[in-house]
């Protein structure tokens, strides 16, 4: 991760309000190419809030958003934001429970998906090496997340750990070129979230792909992310390494707080 170059993602100046509540206030902040990002920060700090905004969930009342060096519109819909190449997983599980892990997954592969309704009625021609290409790249995934044996099982029956693995997928099937994370090891046991840092390590490491994550677990987002942003009441409080982010005072006041005066 070179911060010399473009970021892939630049938010400036994010305010968005709900009713007399100010959620965000004046957030800036960048994704470079390759890295993992955290957006860490005490519960109600504007984390989810953010996420919203950059897939087109919500609407921000002021500031601006780049993809790739270009500016994109505040009011977007979250289909066409993942058009664009972010995916994301939910901080609550998104899946069909009653499709098996295999069909979720296809689900994700929807953008990509370009043949026509005739075609894909008489599967001839490009209708037919789209749709292998696609079950390829789901088989692909299936291994690369070591969930071969839950392939036809309906997500609905699956434990908590794997139903997350399997979101997973569906938003790695998008082949995205920037995916948001919302804490993706929520509710985990311990060796639930080592399974899962290793596969966000190797999405990012052999893949290649640029993510940005909130996360509760500091011991996983020290270990695992290049840079940290801290949000505290709707505002950025801290950005750094993982080192810079462990000393600085305004991180340690926002979730220890301060010791009373005697």
């Amino acid at each position: 991760m070179n911060q010399k170059t473009e970021p892939l993602l630049r938010v400036e100046d994010i305010h968005i309000s709900f009713g007399g509540l100010k959620a965000l206030n004046g957030v800036s902040l960048e994704v470079y190419p390759g890295e993992i990002m955290a957006i860490i920060g005490p519960n109600g700090a504007g984390k989810t809030t953010m996420l919203n905004i950059i897939n087109g969930v919500y609407t921000p009342d002021q500031g601006r958003i780049f993809f790739e060096g270009t500016e994109r519109p505040l009011k977007m819909k979250p289909h066409n934001v993942a058009a664009m190449g972010i995916s994301r997983t939910f901080q609550n599980l998104a899946l069909f429970k009653g499709m098996d892990t295999w069909c979720n997954i296809m689900v994700g592969r929807t953008q990509k998906m370009h043949s026509n309704f005739f075609s894909q009625g008489v599967y001839w021609g490009t209708s037919q090496k789209e749709e292998i290409e696609h079950r390829e790249a789901v088989e692909w995934i299936i291994d690369f997340l070591e969930i071969e044996n839950i392939r036809k099982q309906p997500v609905g029956m699956l434990p908590y750990g794997l139903q997350k693995r399997v979101e997973l997928g569906r938003a790695l099937a998008s082949e995205p070129k920037l995916l948001l994370l919302d804490e993706p090891m929520a509710g985990m046991n311990l060796e639930e979230k080592e399974d899962i840092a290793r596969f966000i390590l190797d999405t990012n490491e052999e893949i290649g792909y640029t993510i940005a994550l909130i996360e509760h677990d500091m011991g996983v987002v020290m270990d695992i992310c290049d840079r940290i942003a801290v949000l505290d009441f709707g505002n950025k409080i801290a950005e750094g390494t993982p080192e810079e982010i462990k000393s600085n005072p305004k991180v340690i006041k926002a979730y220890l707080g301060e010791a009373e005066q005697a």
